[in-house]
């Protein structure tokens, strides 16, 4: 054994993450004693916990800790004399644990609430039940009393994870216990709806169908992913309201090849016991799959528990297996699960030494892991110092909040950004303080005309029926927080608009994309995905005659090598600052205009993707104005220049596959049916869509013939002069598109009522069978008359607007009024005052 000794040393010293346990309670609490040995909870079940192993090994433990009698009675009567805290104050220090992560959405009675185990470690996180939040959210009714609706419920529970969401460390879901794991990524908004209604016939709530359990626990996880917050899920056994046939993490199959999640992290619970050589697996093929051998260590037997991690590491990664006590309701769970979990780790890792598998270095780098390093990684709590302590000395340590925005100060600053009518970015600011107490939850005032500004002025246009009467609430969409890359003490958030929470406005651009998304999901089971070109030009201050003047940074040609030498110091901390934000860059390049620049983002689901360019825009413009350069994104800032787009690249998803492209079916043009009827109905309502993503008469100046802008209604096959042209990027088999780019979009435009417009006119196509016409192999403009031009002013592209009714039903009326009106006022404005579009450059 000398040769173990420092195993054995590195075991039983380590101060351990204990990643999953659930609330103490109180003394007097009803919940009997023996569940502190047995997932049994009625009476008869319980009585023979006394003849389990898992009982006589404990009960042994707990005495030898107490320094009682050998015997049930004994036990208890300590408990009783010395109080709760003196025993929890012995059960974690013999634990040796330095951080608990709780689930608390277990019903005890008594139950202790999180903020009293601070006294126990010095590190002390939440995490959040879905299932009990939902069940809380019923239970309370809908607001004001009227019935439930999927949409109403939708929006107050995920306003409700919003508002938390920086006070927890993971979510948790129990759908095993409930309907079982095999989820259905693919459930209907007409199954959901029908399975609320299911649950509301209970008093209480108590949700059990499984079309809104699968709904709840895909929302959640689209929010995790969002947030990049993981999910613990119960699998395997636990108490008889399982039925543990369901509860095989082999059931979540289609969950671990839905390609949407393939980035988010999950970790299977107890061991997924008596599954554990599937966990196992499932650990080393899926990426995102973690293992939590909580519960199976020390409810089961001594070969039992060996046997069980040792499956967990037959096949499973040794940085994806953690430690958990599993601990609830009494302290000793807490001691139980930590003492057995170093014998157990002990036992397996020697084991391992002897035959070969692990070296003792490669051993004990392994109890660093399982016990605390994979689950600080997992969890993302590598920032907190984990130090050693002696609880007989601490009276009441500080609770670290488990946040994973930055630490709180005062004179940290939070940004909540919207975008206008008018495609301007405004933000409101807010001290950090001040955010966490109070905007974050009821956001800030904004009054009804800033949706009715336009590009020239701040106050509302006429006929937009916007006025300095009434005010809506601008509440920080919590997922889209970031540190702002530029600065050091400022953050920044897109905002949503709304009339009180859970209401949205109707004038609201983010709501609208996501209002015609669920259209296309709800009707085609599509997500439209979108990535956008930013161009820009970086222009230089001069003085001529005395006045300030801003002229073009260099005078190089399209990816110039020079240019990008002399643009290097800027591009490198812009695509830092993106990095940063979690954008991706695809390429970046010196474009055709005199000191022009374009950087492609990565491709994303729509909503996403309009956050990043908002975001992307911001970073370009700040480094930019930090170096001592203006960049803008004004389509035609010189007219005797090249114009600049935000080309957006489109295709179609379904299930996490690309459905754009042509699969297996005989196509004419390389894209799937779904993919032509949707592009088709955007080819057909082109005209109209340009009042949303051409949307100042300066837009017009760009969208000219033999520009490469598009500017004939038509779509071509690789053909940069038409606006719509299919693609065939590196990679995708010859002779298929994986996507179209609509050129018609450019840099004032706002991108969330851009990219509405354009799933709009994709799902007219799609409801009416639209088909494409031939394709235009050549420059357009060389067929004359034979196309029809797109509208070549502002005022014809509103036109057109004014009489499309499919735009006007998807989008909403009021919202379109709005948009007219404003473009109408910018219309007036500038066929007035001709030189006015120059001072766009400091307003895009």
């Amino acid at each position: 054994m000398e040769r173990f000794a420092e195993l054995r040393e590195a075991v039983d010293s380590i101060e351990i993450v204990d990643a999953h346990a659930h609330n103490i309670a109180a003394l007097d609490s009803s919940v009997p004693f023996l569940s502190c040995f047995s997932e049994a909870t009625t009476a008869d079940a319980l009585s023979q916990v006394p003849h389990t192993l898992n009982f006589k090994r404990s009960l042994k433990d707990i005495a030898e800790l107490y320094g009682s009698k050998l015997s049930l009675d004994s036990v208890q009567e300590y408990r009783r004399c010395f109080g709760l805290e003196s025993i929890s104050t012995v059960c974690f220090k013999a634990a040796r644990i330095s951080t608990i992560l709780i689930d608390d959405g277990i019903e005890l009675d008594k139950k202790l609430d999180i903020e009293w185990h601070q006294k126990f470690a010095p590190v002390v996180g939440r995490i959040l039940r879905i299932e009990s939040l939902a069940e809380k959210i019923l239970n309370e009714g809908s607001p004001e009393g009227t019935p439930w609706t999927l949409d109403a419920f939708t929006g107050i529970f995920l306003g409700s994870l919003n508002l938390i969401i920086d006070k927890v460390v993971g979510f948790k879901s129990i759908a095993a216990y409930r309907s079982g794991l095999e989820i259905n990524t693919n459930v209907t908004r007409k199954e959901a709806e029908e399975g609320l209604f299911d649950s509301l016939r209970g008093n209480p709530v108590r949700i059990t169908n499984k079309n809104f359990i699968d709904f709840i626990f895909l929302r959640s996880l689209e929010l995790a992913l969002r947030f990049d917050l993981p999910m613990q899920i119960h699998t395997g056994f636990g108490d008889k309201d399982l039925d543990l046939r369901l509860a095989n993490p082999l059931h979540l199959r289609n969950l671990l090849e839905d390609k949407r999640f393939s980035n988010c992290r999950l970790v299977l619970l107890h061991a997924s016991y008596p599954f554990s050589k599937e966990a196992s697996y499932l650990s080393s093929v899926y990426p995102q799959v973690y293992l939590d051998f909580g519960l199976a260590v020390p409810k089961l037997s001594i070969y039992g528990m060996i046997t069980s991690v040792k499956e967990l590491l037959e096949l499973a990664p040794i940085k994806k297996v953690m430690f958990s006590s599993d601990g609830v309701t009494f302290p000793e769970t807490f001691y139980l699960g930590a003492k057995r979990a170093r014998e157990v780790v002990f036992s397996v890792l020697h084991d391992a030494c002897i035959d070969g598998d692990l070296s003792i270095p490669e051993a004990l780098e392994a109890v660093k892991d399982i016990f605390a390093e994979n689950a600080k990684q997992f969890y993302k709590i590598n920032n907190v110092a984990l130090k050693s302590f002696d609880l007989k000395n601490v009276v009441s340590p500080n609770f670290v909040k488990m946040e994973t925005i930055a630490t709180q100060q005062d004179d940290v600053l939070v940004r909540i950004i919207w975008v206008d009518t008018s495609g301007q970015h405004r933000c409101r600011v807010v001290p950090e303080k001040r955010f966490h107490e109070s905007v974050k939850k009821n956001g800030v005032g904004l009054t009804f005309a800033c949706m009715g500004m336009t590009s020239y002025g701040d106050s509302p246009a006429d006929g937009t029926n916007l006025t300095g009467v009434g005010e809506m609430r601008l509440i920080p969409d919590l997922s889209t927080k970031c540190k702002i890359p530029w600065l050091n003490q400022e953050e920044m958030v897109m905002g949503d608009m709304l009339l009180k929470p859970g209401e949205a406005w109707e004038y609201c651009p983010r709501e609208a994309l996501r209002r015609v998304s669920r259209i296309l999901k709800d009707e085609f089971n599509l997500v439209m995905n979108a990535g956008f070109e930013n161009e820009f030009y970086l222009l230089k201050s001069v003085l001529r005659e005395g006045n300030e003047e801003w002229a073009a940074f260099d005078q190089t040609p399209y990816c110039s090598a020079s240019a990008f030498d002399a643009a290097s110091p800027i591009l490198h901390e812009v695509t830092a600052g993106l990095q940063s934000l979690n954008i991706p860059v695809e390429q970046l390049h010196a474009e055709s205009g005199n000191g022009q620049f374009e950087i492609a983002l990565g491709y994303t689901v729509c909503t996403t993707a309009a956050d990043r360019l908002i975001f992307a825009r911001e970073v370009i413009r700040a480094v930019s104005r930090k170096h001592g350069f203006l960049a803008t994104f004004v389509p035609k800032y010189a007219l005797d220049d090249i114009g600049s787009g935000s080309h957006v690249h489109i295709s179609l998803s379904e299930n996490g596959e690309n459905v754009f492209m042509a699969s297996g079916e005989s196509s004419r043009y390389g894209m799937s049916k779904v993919g032509e009827e949707f592009m088709a109905g955007v080819l057909h309502h082109l005209p109209s869509i340009l009042a949303f993503t051409a949307p100042v008469p300066n837009s017009y100046a760009r969208i000219q013939p033999n520009t490469w802008s598009g500017a004939y209604q038509c779509w071509g096959k690789e053909n940069k002069e038409a606006p719509l042209r299919t693609t065939c990027p590196p990679g995708v088999p010859d002779g298929v598109v994986s996507n179209f780019e609509i050129k018609a979009f450019d840099g004032c435009a706002n991108p969330y009522l851009g990219l509405a417009s354009i799933i709009a006119a994709g799902i007219d196509g799609l409801r009416k069978h639209i088909s494409l016409p031939d394709p235009i192999g050549e420059n357009p403009h060389d067929l004359g008359t034979q196309l029809q031009r797109l509208p070549p002013s502002l005022s014809e592209s509103v036109e057109a607007l004014e009489k499309d009714m499919v735009l006007e039903e998807l989008i909403g009326k009021k919202l379109l009024t709005a948009i007219k009106g404003v473009r109408k006022a910018e219309i007036g404005y500038y066929s007035q005052n001709k030189d006015a579009y120059k001072k766009l450059i400091h307003k895009y």
